[in-house]
């Protein structure tokens, strides 16, 4: 089973905080371990404006300034832009199925303060990493569901909604949803 390019949803019961109430992107499965990015959480007061001052990175007033996403608690210094641009494939892009594209260069920050950036894009500091086998037994103890992702809920979804959304895209409602695991 490969779950790289869907989404992860974490369960009411997930026990890290950091994660409760999460959409993870996943941009890397595989034996080795896992990577994605929380899609439905904010860095506080923090816009990518605020970034680019910090990088002593000129913009444009009308360049897309969005709120930052906390990625996840790994790396949380290190940004990564997620889009669906494969015409801005960087010099070492990840792309993952589906369309989407994951680039760590400081070009594409440059892109996007003058206006020329991907659209739609998501920036995030930090990352969710998992340990060889680590998020495979973190599903089988109900600590996550897994849906398919859409652009549509990657970037245009209500962030504040998001977790509901992504839990009604496979057909749950989240009411129905209890923090105790159990076996049949």
């Amino acid at each position: 089973m490969d779950l790289t390019g869907q989404f992860l949803i974490a369960m009411p019961g997930m026990g890290d905080p950091r994660f409760a109430r999460s959409v993870v992107f996943l941009s890397a499965y595989s034996d080795d371990g896992a990577m994605g990015f929380i899609v439905n959480k904010y860095m506080k007061d923090m816009t990518l404006a605020d970034v680019f001052e910090r990088m002593d990175m000129t913009h444009e007033k009308t360049a897309p300034l969005d709120r930052v996403y906390f990625g996840g608690p790994v790396q949380v210094e290190r940004g990564f832009v997620l889009h669906m641009d494969e015409n801005r494939l960087s010099p070492e892009p990840l792309v993952i199925l589906g369309g989407y594209v994951l680039t760590a260069t400081q070009d594409i920050l440059e892109d996007i303060g003058a206006g020329r950036g991907p659209a739609p894009f998501l920036f995030a500091l930090g990352y969710a990493g998992w340990g060889a086998g680590q998020l495979d037994a973190e599903i089988a103890e109900n600590g996550w569901l897994t849906a398919p992702s859409t652009p549509e809920l990657v970037f245009a979804a209500d962030r504040e909604t998001l977790w509901d959304a992504a839990l009604h895209s496979i057909g749950i409602d989240p009411l129905s949803l209890s923090s105790a695991a159990g076996r049949a």
